[in-house]
């Protein structure tokens, strides 16, 4: 696991960004893992400009987003599809077909979930997967104390997630309770991943995730035990961990 410390949300970003394009440019038909919210914004409007500027090409790109709330149709300005659509992929020349987001639609969510397995399994696999992590250290929607064997699946969100993601809406309670989400054994499976976070409410869980002991109980600690994680921070993000485990 390599740390990144940045100066800003901003430079977070186009660390981010930088990582991103590289894995496209080297390999134009990746399989990338998306996430949502607003932690990775300054990357997506990096690579944005990067297509607009010097031409990265995205349309053999294959995307995978981490997932989205049960009972909330594409259309909504709340779901992940909107968001995706609104901040990325319609700025962007991928193309439609490629794009894969959860269905929080769906009447069975097991099969949904069997769906979407099926549907990584057969582009094989997730080549660089990009990951926000909550206050309590979830990665995905993968609350303290879901198996780390789980793949996509529902989760029932707990209150501090809500109460974090209740900024999105009008109140509290027009927040879901429920979300379908890439399971920590998926997102293991993936050959790279970039963990991002900034502010200083993150501060605890980056600790956790990084030098915390690995449990379920802070899921984003299963980490530690991945091939290649780049975590990216900002400086308020980062302000607990130890000197010895910051690369740059």
């Amino acid at each position: 696991m390599r740390v990144l410390i940045t100066d800003s949300y901003d430079q977070m970003g186009l660390e981010a960004a930088k990582i991103v394009a590289g894995q496209i440019y080297l390999k134009p038909n990746s399989v990338l893992g998306l996430a949502t919210g607003s932690t990775p914004l300054s990357m997506y409007e990096r690579l944005v400009a990067v297509h607009r500027t010097v031409g990265l090409d995205f349309s053999e790109v294959t995307t995978f987003n981490l997932d989205e709330y049960i009972g909330m149709g594409p259309d909504n300005p709340q779901s992940y599809h909107y968001f995706m659509q609104k901040h990325f992929f319609k700025h962007i020349n991928i193309k439609p077909e490629n794009v894969h987001i959860p269905n929080g639609m769906a009447q069975d969510v097991i099969a949904e979930g069997e769906r979407y397995e099926q549907l990584i399994a057969a582009k094989g696999g997730i080549d660089l997967q990009v990951l926000g992590i909550g206050q309590n250290a979830h990665i995905g929607f993968n609350e303290p104390d879901v198996k780390f064997a789980a793949t996509t699946h529902k989760v029932e969100l707990d209150e501090e997630t809500i109460l974090a993601n209740s900024r999105f809406f009008n109140n509290v309670d027009e927040v879901p309770r429920y979300a379908i989400s890439m399971g920590i054994k998926t997102i293991m499976m993936a050959e790279r991943v970039i963990l991002l976070a900034n502010g200083r409410n993150k501060a605890r869980a980056v600790y956790k995730a990084v030098c915390g002991d690995v449990t379920p109980e802070a899921p984003a600690s299963i980490l530690q035990l991945h091939r290649d994680v780049v975590v990216i921070l900002d400086k308020e993000a980062a302000e607990l961990l130890p000197a010895n485990v910051v690369s740059i």
